[in-house]
């Protein structure tokens, strides 16, 4: 295993960190509420980098989601990229790989996803019947031309970034997965812990097309995106767990107490270094599950630990992170706050820690029992 960076994706890494260095401020933060910062989401794509992750693969969408992460800046980057410009890359049709990329790539068209805590079906008649596939009026529909179409009912409760979303990449019962506009469902506003312009997806008989040619049958593109998902946004806690330790490192060296920084207690260095070592098992394991993909290598298990460290070391980490900060801390205005919010939505979007370790256990039992 080798996570240097090639040149590109230390370009676009470097790339990134200055423009969220520079935009992603706590004036404009404070000043976005619990929206998406429009400008910056413009400037990323401006300067390329949501069309770079086609070239610096899943690592290198990694490496830019950690200085996201630092700066706990307010783009759907990670949906987008993930459920959007690598899920219609590695699974979708020609035809929705010519229509759609393209959008992604610029910025123009934001897809996020529902994979799990979904109750979405897709209503058999509309899959059995011939006649209700070959209907113009769904045919016509650009949303459905391409793929299989079909027709969706059901709720995701909470979906990331809703509110910015031109697509969503929709598990069905079935785990097959399907593209729906955002303008022919029921979008509602939730307010999440982190600011992450979320809502409510409610479909009825919705119009949707199957990711893929109708000839293809993906069966595994739910667990691919869904290892990618995991992967990313482990890759995402651990630039958030970095920003916060990065902070408490500063406050403690900066704040005395009788004429002492705070950071020549040994209890105060022990804690730090604690939360270092648990960021940096974060970032290791979330690189190892990005390096395998790219390399085509199993990963399923790989984004498993990658997500179980996110949301169990995590969690230790931002917590951590608030409380080296002592009264200030409980500030919620203050910078750090924000890496606690992001980092205990994080661990919920990841899953439990001990659920995640459940799913690894069975993974690998099930893999020894087929060796």
């Amino acid at each position: 295993m080798d996570f240097t960076p090639t040149e590109e994706q230390a370009a676009a890494r470097e790339l990134a960190a200055r423009i969220f260095g520079d935009l992603s401020t706590h004036e404009r933060l404070t000043a976005a509420g619990t929206g998406s910062d429009g400008e910056l989401w413009k400037a990323l794509c401006a300067a390329g980098l949501p069309a770079a992750v086609a070239e610096t693969g899943l690592l290198g969408l990694v490496l830019v989601l950690e200085e996201q992460g630092r700066t706990t800046a307010q783009v759907p980057f990670a949906a987008s990229c993930v459920y959007g410009l690598l899920a219609v890359s590695a699974h979708g049709s020609a035809q929705q790989r010519e229509r759609l990329l393209p959008g992604i790539a610029d910025g123009s068209v934001v897809v996020t996803g529902a994979l799990t805590d979904s109750t979405v079906r897709a209503d058999s008649a509309v899959r059995a019947d011939p006649a209700v596939r070959a209907d113009p009026a769904v045919r016509a529909d650009p949303a459905v031309r391409g793929g299989r179409p079909g027709r969706l009912s059901g709720v995701a409760p909470v979906v990331p970034w809703l509110r910015d979303a031109t697509y969503v990449l929709v598990a069905d019962a079935e785990h097959r997965l399907w593209l729906v506009r955002t303008v022919d469902a029921r979008c509602d506003p939730v307010e999440l812990t982190a600011p992450w312009s979320a809502g409510r997806l409610t479909l009825d008989a919705t119009p949707a097309e199957r990711l893929g040619a109708p000839d293809e049958g993906r069966f595994d593109a739910y667990d691919d995106v869904l290892a990618t998902a995991r992967t990313a946004f482990a890759g995402l806690q651990a630039g958030v767990c970095a920003g916060s330790v990065a902070r408490a490192v500063a406050y403690t060296n900066t704040r005395e107490q009788f004429g002492r920084p705070l950071a020549a207690k040994q209890g105060v260095q022990l804690r730090a270094a604690d939360a270092h070592m648990d960021t940096e098992a974060i970032r290791v394991t979330a690189y190892e599950a990005a390096w395998r993909r790219d390399e085509g290598l199993d990963y399923a298990a790989h984004a498993l630990t990658a997500a179980w460290w996110a949301s169990e070391a995590g969690h230790r980490v931002v917590h951590a992170g608030q409380h080296l900060h002592g009264g200030t801390g409980a500030d919620l205005e203050h910078p750090v706050h924000r890496h606690f919010l992001w980092g205990r939505q994080l661990e919920a979007y990841l899953g439990c820690g001990s659920e995640l370790l459940q799913e690894l256990g069975e993974s690998i039992v099930h893999g020894e029992g087929n060796a």
